[in-house]
């Protein structure tokens, strides 16, 4: 009789962790940021699938249907739902195929970057010594620059170009990786896990690949997602000064940019870009915190 009461204890303890891990999946998802998410999907889909989902070509102009307004304005119709800028190029069109753009840069730029700056505090906080004083110096030295303003002067110089963006971005991102993933390095090296492998025998690089890298991952995660919404940012305020992606291809910024003269008579030439700029950035920001928050040990109870 006592060992049966033993394994109906232990089947009741198996049941009540199972139902409490369940709890907290739910309770996990419900606080999740739908609409961010949302919101991220629609901006992926726009940048990889549309080619095929564009109602217009964006870069064909059309002198007949110059500035017409949106679809439920005086003037408007559903055949240019968001209207038309100066030039009767259709807004959606070009917020759809400029997405694309953004979403190049952006992704580019956050993997490049983030792999270089992982690079820079796996050597850093793992070997010590002299490699961690020249790199975080130099890591230093980046992180002190004006970030915009020196973005300024390295696409004036080197002419404006979706490669050249990429470039001075990755340039310019992969300190603030680096300062803040050397820290976790420091973290995770004191574990004991990292204890054995030394004792074990393994080699510093599988140690820093096997045993440190997965173990600042969850950080990696939060940190591209929050640089994702800065990338956009940076792209678009060149863009928008003419230094960013050259047209006729339809930035976000340089349709910004495009509005400035008709913001009293076409207002709907810049509110539309602004309003997807604000919103994925948001989103990405909203995203990134949501998953800083699930990611730590420390908040999973909350």
């Amino acid at each position: 009789m006592g060992d049966l009461e033993r394994s109906q204890r232990v089947t009741n303890i198996s049941w009540l962790a199972k139902r409490n891990s369940v709890s907290k999946i739910r309770t996990a998802m419900r606080k999740a940021p739908w609409v961010s998410v949302v919101i991220l999907i629609v901006f992926l889909v726009c940048g990889l699938f549309g080619t095929f989902i564009m109602p217009h070509d964006p870069l064909k102009t059309n002198f007949t249907e110059t500035l017409n307004p949106p679809f439920w304005q005086e003037g408007g119709s559903l055949r240019y739902f968001l209207g038309t800028d100066y030039m009767g190029r259709d807004i959606l069109s070009r917020l759809i195929q400029g997405a694309g753009i953004s979403m190049q840069v952006g992704f580019i730029v956050i993997t490049l970057a983030g792999i270089l700056g992982t690079v820079v505090a796996l050597l850093s906080g793992y070997l010590g010594g002299w490699v961690d004083t020249i790199l975080m110096r130099i890591t230093d030295t980046f992180l002190s620059m004006p970030y915009l303003m020196i973005a300024i002067a390295l696409a004036a110089v080197l002419g404006p170009s979706k490669n050249n963006i990429i470039l001075i971005l990755v340039i310019l991102g992969w300190a603030g990786y680096a300062r803040v993933l050397r820290g976790e390095v420091l973290r995770v090296k004191e574990g004991d896990f990292v204890r054995l492998a030394i004792v074990a025998g393994c080699s510093k690089t599988r140690i820093m690949l096997r045993h440190i890298f997965p173990n600042i991952v969850n950080t990696l995660v939060v940190l591209a997602t929050l640089q994702l919404g800065i990338v956009i940012i940076m792209e678009s305020s060149l863009s928008f000064l003419g230094l960013g992606v050259p047209p006729p291809e339809p930035a976000w910024g340089s349709m910004c940019a495009d509005g400035r003269l008709h913001i009293f008579n076409a207002w709907w030439i810049c509110f539309w870009p602004g309003l997807v700029i604000l919103l994925v950035v948001l989103s990405a920001n909203l995203l990134g915190d949501w998953l800083r928050v699930r990611l730590d040990p420390k908040f999973r109870q909350l």
